[in-house]
């Protein structure tokens, strides 16, 4: 005779295989298909208009892998990444840990915090721009004013500068995030603990760095896995403040592979790009994720 339980733990399997079914086939194919389609793609001669003309094999990796301008904008964007991901982290923690002290007004900081969150990329992207003009700009017209400089300056023109500002920007939309998630990391650390290490006499610097730090970084790895990963997916900020431009001296791999597919047509070309920018974003974020997996506790 069957075990009534098992009987009941087999049809509530299927019931629950029944249910989920949708969602899993719904599942494969937003991402199964968007990447053997993307796969094939780069091994073929594709265009916009006429996808799959030929097998090309590896000729479209190779070619990018000889692109000097595919390489240079794959290493200033992973120095871009790094660089803004890492800043935003301790610019972020900063603010968490003052807005931790904070006895009053905490709603309010928090809803102004928000605001530059909240704001679509392409709209901060076009109020820095504004900010940022040579004629007419917020801050040009500081400089003038406070006579720091003689004549207006055009920041965005720059090559040096340029990407300079771009990361500007994607800090004043993007460190109120990460001040946030930090925030949410400290206010779960458990007080107790802070109470002993008041009674041993420990000083805000001593507690910081043996009790906070150690509890909090699985927090502090985790949104800097996201911020990477939301860093080197940038494209609005460059595609309005700068083109790319000067001379390519802002040319981050979101937009260069958006000018090769939708501008050039070449949709081969642009799948092999993407494919190994995938790689590279891989790379870089394995030790993150390594770090955060050693740093969690219970």
């Amino acid at each position: 005779m069957a075990d009534p339980v098992s009987t009941v733990g087999r049809a509530n399997r299927r019931l629950g295989w029944l249910f989920s079914s949708p969602a899993l086939i719904a599942g494969l194919i937003v991402t199964v298909y968007p990447l053997v389609y993307l796969v094939a793609s780069s091994l073929s001669r594709s265009t916009l208009g006429k996808p799959f003309q030929e097998f090309v094999g590896g000729d479209n990796f190779s070619a990018a892998m000889a692109d000097g301008t595919f390489t240079g904008g794959l290493m200033r964007t992973t120095v871009f990444a790094i660089a803004t991901a890492l800043f935003q982290l301790v610019l972020g923690l900063g603010i968490a840990l003052l807005m931790r002290q904070l006895t009053r007004g905490q709603n309010v900081i928090r809803t102004i915090i928000l605001l530059p969150l909240l704001t679509p990329p392409v709209m901060a992207a076009v109020v820095w721009k504004l900010v940022l003009a040579p004629n007419g700009g917020i801050l040009n017209a500081i400089l003038l004013q406070t006579g720091i400089t003689s004549e207006p300056i055009s920041l965005l023109g720059s090559p040096v500068w340029a990407i300079v500002m771009v990361a500007l920007a994607d800090s004043w939309q993007w460190t109120p995030f990460v001040a946030l998630i930090i925030y949410a990391g400290l206010l779960a650390l458990p007080g107790t603990v802070y109470e002993a290490v008041q009674i041993d006499g420990a000083g805000p610097w001593q507690t910081f760095r043996h009790i906070t730090l150690p509890m909090i970084m699985p927090t502090l790895t985790a949104v800097l896995l996201i911020k990477l990963i939301i860093s080197f997916k940038i494209f609005d900020l460059v595609y309005v403040l700068t083109s790319g431009g000067p001379a390519d001296a802002s040319m981050l791999s979101g937009f260069l592979i958006f000018r090769t597919g939708l501008r050039e047509f070449n949709v081969g070309y642009a799948a092999a790009q993407t494919l190994l920018f995938v790689i590279v974003v891989t790379i870089v974020t394995i030790p993150v994720t390594i770090l955060r997996k050693r740093t969690r506790w219970e």
